[in-house]
């Protein structure tokens, strides 16, 4: 699953705190302008009822209640009242008799402003039109300039009646909504412009550097130069640059280091295979001595056996192998008694018995090496008096089942023995030696291999020359 950016997330969470504080802030505005709305409204009808209670004790003053209700009506037009009705008290239709028709009775709405003495407001507003219902207490006092008691025969604080106002409201609400738009619509811009703000922020100083840095960080690495620390324009990627030359100072000494050591181990890993190989060589000279073999025997049975590897086709590093492993493929004659293996005469069956275990002494004494080139002399020592055809020893093998470095070093072993004068006879001839090998091909030989032996007879031939017996 692929990860966010930087950028998505930092976005994300900003937006989702932006929104969600907005979202709170339009509660909070819209709740506080629709209260103001209310109080407003409240304020207008609640001015419109004063107006009309001063009008009426104006009109009872000047001894012209008669005329009341073409007053009320004239306010009811200027102020763009709906609907204006005047609850009148019990005690005061006792003392002045019934009113007229504007003029009502006490009911259940009104009964409870007669008791607490409070205006009431009733706001419908959630209509296509909508109105506030205002019901706002007449109270007899004898404070201030109108003394309602010297027309009324009440106490102090009687309800004389209510002033009932009906008024639409729906210009008051258009006028709210609009600004409850206009706010919302700001508040959009200024979130948006906040993102866009923060997106390019972060893309210039986060995003952007990051990469550049990174990218630097590893051409730095790569050419071995340090970062231009002052390119950053923040502290924090300035230090992170900073931080980055330290690590990819260290680095490049921890790897010249580790290159040093490595140089090491390689010169003394091929100071330990040369002496190896020395020491291989020389227990086939000694074995060589032991036995009698003329000399450089060791030396031609080598190139022998990398030459024809190489002819096989074999890798660089199989040729090397089976070329310095082949020294040792008769290192198991070290175990065979002098009387045995320095004897001039043929060997009787019993003799030959016995001279046969070399091949196994020889692989005994290297098969428990971890070594390639003792595990491959190992193999060589046991395998290379193995026949193609199955008819020889120690084991019986037959063809492809005889491992390529036994089926090597038997071509080029009989190819020295019989090309050179031994105790026991004469060197042959190079013609009689091709006659002899061409007889045993698919027999005692690979045929493929004494194929090739034919086809670089010459070289062959001058490797011998290069390393006579002396």
């Amino acid at each position: 699953m692929r990860k966010p950016s930087i950028k998505t997330i930092t976005v994300k969470i900003l937006l989702t705190v932006i929104l969600t504080a907005a979202l709170v802030m339009m509660i909070i505005i819209g709740l506080s302008f629709r209260s103001l709305s209310h109080r407003l409204v409240e304020d207008k009808a609640l001015a419109a009822a004063e107006l009309i209670k001063a009008g009426l004790t104006s009109h009872m003053k000047a001894g012209i209640m008669d005329k009341r209700e073409y007053f009320i009506q004239e306010i009811r037009t200027a102020r763009n009242i709906e609907k204006i009705e005047i609850i009148r008290s019990n005690e005061v239709n006792a003392q002045f008799g019934k009113g007229l028709a504007l003029e009502q009775n006490i009911d259940e709405t009104s009964h409870k402003v007669f008791n607490s003495k409070k205006p009431l407001f009733i706001l419908d507003e959630y209509k296509l039109k909508p109105k506030i219902h205002a019901l706002v207490p007449y109270i007899a006092s004898t404070k201030g300039r109108l003394n309602c008691l010297t027309c009324h025969n009440v106490s102090e604080g009687t309800v004389l009646g209510v002033v009932n106002i009906e008024m639409d409201v729906t210009e008051y609400r258009n006028t709210a909504l609009v600004i409850l738009i206009l706010i919302l619509c700001t508040s959009a811009v200024l979130v948006l412009l906040i993102i866009i703000n923060t997106f390019r922020t972060i893309q210039t100083y986060i995003k952007d550097p990051l990469e550049s840095l990174v990218g630097r960080a590893e051409e730095a690495y790569k050419k071995n130069i340090p970062l231009d620390t002052e390119r950053y324009r923040s502290l924090e990627f300035q230090n992170v640059a900073k931080e980055i030359n330290l690590f990819n100072s260290d680095i490049i000494k921890t790897q010249k280091m580790l290159k040093d050591k490595n140089q090491e181990l390689e010169l003394l890993n091929d100071e330990i295979e040369d002496t190896l190989k020395e020491t291989v060589f020389t227990m086939g000279v000694i074995e060589e001595k032991r036995s009698k073999e003329t000399n450089n025997h060791t030396r031609r049975v080598t190139g022998y056996c990398k030459l024809l590897a190489e002819k096989i086709g074999m890798s660089k590093d199989e040729i090397e192998l089976a070329g310095d492993a082949a020294p040792l493929h008769d290192i198991g004659k070290i175990g065979i008694s002098d009387y045995i293996l320095l004897k001039s005469g043929k060997l009787t069956s019993e003799e030959f018995e016995i001279m046969k275990k070399h091949t196994t002494m020889g692989h005994d004494m290297l098969k428990h090496s971890k070594r390639k080139i003792l595990r491959a002399a190992a193999i060589i020592a046991h395998q290379h008096h193995e026949r193609f055809d199955g008819t020889g020893y120690p084991q019986g093998l037959k063809g492809e089942d005889i491992h390529i470095y036994g089926r090597i070093v038997a071509l080029a072993d009989v190819f020295d023995a019989l090309s050179s004068k031994r105790a026991y006879k004469e060197a042959w001839t190079i013609d009689e030696v091709v006659t002899k090998i061409k007889a045993e091909r698919g027999k005692h030989f690979d045929p493929s291999f004494v194929d090739l032996f034919i086809a670089n007879l010459d070289t062959f031939v001058a490797i011998k020359d290069k390393f006579q017996s002396t």
